[in-house]
């Protein structure tokens, strides 16, 4: 099994400003408010959390091999 790897850094699609943030392991981020231009992003369809639609890494149970959180 590999080790999952628990940063990623979102980027907010209407400013392209980045963050980086420690994934929990036992729940999903549905919601983030960007730092730098205050909106709410929510996951793209299809996608589970943030992190997946937003991330530089997917969250930990994609990262497992698990249909998502």
């Amino acid at each position: 099994m590999t080790e999952v790897v628990r940063e990623s850094i979102l980027t907010c699609p209407s400013c392209s400003k980045s963050t980086l943030c420690v994934m929990p392991t036992d729940a999903c981020l549905f919601f983030f408010k960007c730092e730098h231009c205050n909106i709410l992003l929510k996951p793209k369809p299809g996608d589970c959390c943030v992190f997946c639609s937003y991330g530089s890494v997917k969250c930990p149970p994609i990262q497992q091999g698990k249909s998502g959180c």
